[in-house]
């Protein structure tokens, strides 16, 4: 009789739990089922076969093998001929060349793609294709919008014998081999927390209507990282291009979106074409936030590392020790910079460690 009572006291906490439970699962299906519905519209538009699951998450070991294995990606960044992208370009490829063709790479070529539109003296250091930038003006100041028209020639004009890409920047460093990520009928991407189609819908639904389906067929990334088909890149690179155009000259968009304005661009332009991407939150890391390097395999040093002498984060505020790219806007950083205090993140030592390792073995480093 007292565990009939107990179980009895129990019975409407347990109730709740379950509905918790059945509230939960519903969402989820319900999620994943949006998901296949739009692959499978994209599939039926585009003649293929799709995968019957969200392409939006990591793919399931099972499914890996339908990756086709071995597929090359040519590793394409672009590049003004300010000094300040010019060493973090030789920091990139010095160590694209160290990890190119380790066990686990799948990098193949290599493309400096710059938009100056006049060579400059790292030609002869670094593969590189120049094309030219926008018409004057046109960017209205936002260097990042050449960007996308900068594959647009690249895309036109070069020889490309991989079937793949990897959209990269001079701010980043492979911290070991990288693999070819993509699935052969999805790209792959870094899910950046600040791009957020569903919070900015209004704006998004200017360039991306209703009828081309929920705001949440726009991923959450930029184009880089990314590795893609040649074939889709050229498909899309011209709309990317004009999307960016388009939000730059609207004024509400220019204001909401600022400097990551590109990168819905180019979230909006794949989403119009029906492509969707996996995305890898281990393709990359960025310090001082992500604390490790483990099983991650690029570091992109966009934001300052500021810390007190205790190994304790001073961010917003310039610390004891500090490695910030931007403290090295006219001229290379230093050789042998001084490594961080105990306390400091891996991620942080990694990194100090690596531009150190490559500022030591790049001949002329402080001739720009």
């Amino acid at each position: 009789m007292a565990e009939r009572k107990a179980m009895s006291k129990a019975s409407p906490v347990l109730l709740v739990v379950i509905s918790l439970g059945f509230c939960f699962a519903t969402y989820n299906f319900l999620t994943m089922l949006m998901h296949h519905i739009a692959i499978k519209r994209w599939a039926a538009d585009e003649k293929t076969d799709y995968l019957l699951t969200d392409p939006l998450v990591e793919m399931p070991h099972s499914l890996k093998r339908l990756k086709r294995p071995g597929a090359r990606f040519h590793v394409a960044l672009t590049a003004t001929d300010a000094v300040y992208n010019k060493w973090q370009c030789r920091i990139m490829y010095y160590w694209y060349k160290k990890q190119k063709d380790l066990l686990g790479s799948d990098m193949g070529g290599f493309t400096r793609i710059l938009h100056s539109g006049k060579p400059d003296n790292l030609m002869d250091e670094i593969p590189t294709m120049v094309v030219d930038p926008l018409p004057e003006g046109q960017d209205r100041g936002y260097v990042v919008l050449n960007r996308p028209w900068a594959f647009v020639q690249w895309l036109e004009k070069a020889t490309i014998k991989e079937e793949y890409i990897l959209m990269a920047e001079p701010d980043h460093v492979f911290v070991r081999p990288l693999p070819n990520l993509a699935d052969d009928r999805f790209p792959a991407a870094f899910p950046f927390f600040y791009i957020r189609p569903d919070q900015n819908e209004k704006i998004v639904r200017k360039y991306y209507p209703e009828e081309k389906g929920p705001v949440t067929n726009v991923d959450p990334i930029g184009n880089s990282p990314v590795i893609i088909k040649k074939d889709t890149l050229k498909m899309t690179a011209p709309t990317w291009m004009n999307v960016s155009i388009k939000m730059k000259e609207d004024p509400e968009t220019d204001k909401t979106f600022g400097w990551v304005l590109e990168m819905y661009a180019y979230a909006i332009a794949s989403a119009l074409h029906g492509v969707q991407h996996i995305l890898r939150k281990d393709f990359m890391l960025q310090p001082p936030w992500d604390l490790k390097t483990d099983n991650k395999f690029i570091i992109h040093y966009t934001y300052g590392c500021d810390y007190n002498m205790k190994g304790e984060l001073t961010y917003g505020k310039i610390g004891e020790w500090r490695f910030d790219k931007r403290s090295h806007l006219s001229g290379p950083p230093p050789r042998n910079i001084t490594m961080p205090p105990p306390g400091v993140p891996e991620s942080v030592v990694t990194l100090v460690k690596m531009v150190n390792e490559a500022s030591a073995n790049i001949p002329n480093w402080d001739t720009l």
